[in-house]
Parts: structure tokens; C-alpha cells; sequence
């Protein structure tokens, strides 16, 4: 079933035990609009048939947040523009080239080109593969790019991100509404969970400059303005301690800040970022 954010803002929850992130659907006088195509044709065709239950004008955009599986391998099931920042559309050229039949699932995996989870979801959601390609997006942009939906204006800007390269976020001024997709995370290298330190405060900035009051995330559907700035202040405090690979110079450091011990989720933001000191070394 689809949240409804406003009358014109919609959302399908995230489903962590099957890898499926929230996706969303923004509706003008004329199209609609929606961000990320879910993780398999099965997520798509799901999240088509609640739309389908709206009175809401056709769907002409679906705009990729950025270019991992659980995000765009459903997007053959839209019969819409699919819009995507040039680095994304780069990155999925990649995954055009794949062949997604058992054996080849199976090689991508042993060579970690491929999750396991990403293989068990193609095979469950995925049925009549082998001959599946992925298709191509239609409108490629470099940095920003408006679109009116008739009286619904998104903004889509490509901004610098603590989770991938080519993270877009979907800003929509009149609702105070931003898609942040999971440009707000951190990631997984060599087997390390990090936050990419030196691009936190850049990433802040770029989305701290639109006016916006709630915040919809890839694994965590909805925040509202309060519930985002406890969450930066926590990375930012954690990151600002962390200066080398010394996880204890670390906590050390934030005790004499902060006159106390780092909390759960400080001392996981400080890991994350002693992390990245170890992988950038």
C-alpha cells in the first residue's frame, strides 16, 4: 500500500528482508513522476498496481537516485522516460552487459561482481531472464535538471555523497519535500562499513541549501527536518573527533570534547569514519 506524504506525494515503503528501498511518486496537473524503479521487474510491477489504484495524471518520468541494483533493475517495467546523472547512466552500462541466467548469476557472485543477495532476488522476482537485458535510460544529465509536471516543479541535482559517486536527489520546492535516495549513508569497501569523511560536509551543504522539511531515505522511508539534524549533528560530532586510523584516539578525543563516552550510534559513526582513514591509507 502507498504512503500518501501530501496530495500529491507518494511513497512505497522499504522492505529490508527482501532489499527493496522506498520509491516514491510525485503527481502534477499533467504527469507524474517516480523516483527509483525497485530492485526487480516483481518490486516495479508491485509498486505499479498501487499507482494504479490512484487517480493520478499518467506517469511520464522515473528518475534513478543512483546506480545500484536494488535501485534500477526493475526500470524495464516502466513505460516512461527513465532520467539518470551521466555517472549513473556510466555505471549502468555495466550492468547492460551482463547476462542474468543461473550460471552466469552464480560467476558474478564467486568474482563479487554480484551480491548473493542480488542473484537470490534476480531468481525469485525475476522469471524468463535468460534472454533479459536491461534497458537503456532515455535522458542523461550532468548536473541539474528541472522538470514541471504542470504545477509541480522537481528539482534533480547530482550532489557529492558519503555513499556512492553519482547520487541524485529529487528536491520538490512547493512541498518542502526532498528524495534523498541513499546518498545520506555510508558504504561497504574491502569488506570495511565507512563514511566518506572528506565529503560529509560537501553532501551536507548541498542538501542543507534547499528549504525542505521532510526527507524521504532509501531504507528508512520518512524524516522529518528534526530527525535529520540529530543525524548530521551525530556524523558530524563522530567525524570531527577522528583524525587517524587509532579508533582509541578517537574515543579519547571525543571524551575530552564532549566531557562524556560516545553513545551507541556516535561510537558506530566513529568506527565508520576510522574505517575510512584505514582504507584511504
Amino acid at each position: 500500500m502507498l504512503n500518501r506524504l501530501s496530495d500529491t506525494i507518494y511513497y512505497l515503503s522499504n522492505q529490508e528482508d527482501k532489499e527493496r528501498p522506498t520509491l516514491g511518486l510525485v503527481c502534477g496537473d499533467r504527469y507524474s513522476l517516480i523516483i527509483d524503479a525497485g530492485n526487480s521487474p516483481r518490486h516495479a510491477k508491485d509498486f505499479l498496481i498501487e499507482i494504479e489504484k490512484l487517480n493520478v495524471p499518467p506517469v511520464k518520468y522515473v528518475v534513478i537516485t543512483h546506480a545500484h541494483w536494488d535501485h534500477f533493475l526493475g526500470m524495464n517495467e516502466f513505460d516512461a522516460t527513465i532520467i539518470v546523472n551521466h555517472q549513473t547512466n556510466e555505471l549502468i552500462k555495466e550492468w547492460q552487459r551482463l547476462s542474468y541466467d543461473d550460471r552466469s548469476l552464480q560467476k558474478y557472485v564467486t568474482t563479487n561482481q554480484m551480491s548473493a543477495m542480488c542473484m537470490e532476488i534476480i531468481q525469485t522476482d525475476m522469471p524468463n531472464r535468460d534472454r533479459f537485458k536491461l534497458k537503456s535510460p532515455d535522458v542523461i544529465f550532468e548536473n541539474t535538471l528541472t522538470i514541471d509536471l504542470g504545477n509541480k516543479v522537481c528539482i534533480l541535482e547530482r550532489i557529492k555523497s558519503t555513499h556512492t559517486d553519482d547520487s541524485t536527489i529529487i528536491y520538490i520546492p512547493d512541498e518542502k519535500v526532498v528524495f534523498l535516495g541513499d546518498c545520506a549513508y555510508g558504504t561497504t569497501t574491502n569488506s570495511l562499513f565507512h563514511y566518506k569523511q572528506s565529503l560529509l560536509l560537501p553532501m551536507m551543504k548541498d542538501i542543507q541549501k534547499y528549504d525542505a522539511e521532510m526527507f524521504l531515505l532509501g531504507h528508512e522511508s520518512i524524516c522529518d527536518l528534526n530527525e535529520m539534524n540529530i543525524y548530521w549533528e551525530e556524523l558530524t560530532t563522530a567525524s570531527h573527533v577522528v583524525k587517524s586510523i587509532s579508533l582509541e584516539n578517537a574515543i579519547e578525543s571525543f571524551k575530552l570534547e564532549n566531557k562524556r563516552n560516545p553513545n551507541d550510534n556516535k561510537l558506530f559513526f566513529i568506527q565508520a569514519f576510522v574505517n575510512d582513514h584505514i582504507i584511504q591509507s
